[in-house]
């Protein structure tokens, strides 16, 4: 069945009351309506501001934030920037979630690694036609364009042409104002 992974996720997260959504490799396979290639991992999103509920949410989880590529276990404390990254373990069946802080203001969704990119905060989510919420694919591309990986260029070519205009538009004014020599811009047109 296509995105198993991902309707077990939605079902483990039903009842949160908060907004979570796909991220990386299943977002883009989510926009597209197909699963195009394997993921070795899942990851989900949450916004910065309920990461503490997210916590009390999954509470028989084991959590550990990622600090300098290092997995530290994580206890209650409110993480900010430059952290922005939570493992959690089910202790009962030993499934995995990658989760990854999102910044946000009232308005705008913000780009981590340069907050002056934003996103009307009222357009990032998207539904697939099964229900599954994912991040805006052209907002999962942003995040790629930091050392592209062949399964990165991939994603990016397999979406670029479905993008409307708009999208399109929006990528490659972040694109140039964060990495401004990205070989994807040459082929945003």
């Amino acid at each position: 069945m296509p995105f198993e992974q991902c309707k077990h996720i939605k079902t483990v997260m039903s009842g949160f009351s908060k907004n979570w959504f796909f991220v990386g490799g299943w977002a883009i396979d989510l926009f597209l309506g197909k699963e195009t290639r394997v993921h070795h991992d899942i990851e989900i999103g949450i916004f910065r501001e309920d990461q503490i509920e997210l916590k009390h949410f999954l509470s028989s989880w084991e959590f550990k934030k990622v600090v300098h590529r290092e997995f530290i276990p994580w206890y209650n404390e409110y993480l900010v920037l430059p952290v922005h990254e939570i493992h959690a373990i089910n202790k009962m069946d030993k499934h995995e979630l990658e989760i990854l802080l999102n910044e946000s203001d009232t308005v705008n969704w913000r780009f981590r690694r340069d907050l002056r990119i934003l996103y009307p905060l009222k357009s990032v989510l998207k539904y697939s036609e099964t229900g599954l919420p994912y991040l805006a694919p052209e907002i999962v591309l942003l995040f790629k364009v930091r050392n592209t990986r062949e399964k990165d260029h991939i994603d990016f070519l397999s979406v670029k042409d479905i993008l409307h205009a708009k999208q399109k538009y929006w990528l490659r004014e972040a694109i140039e104002m964060h990495e401004p020599k990205h070989e994807w811009l040459q082929l945003l047109g």
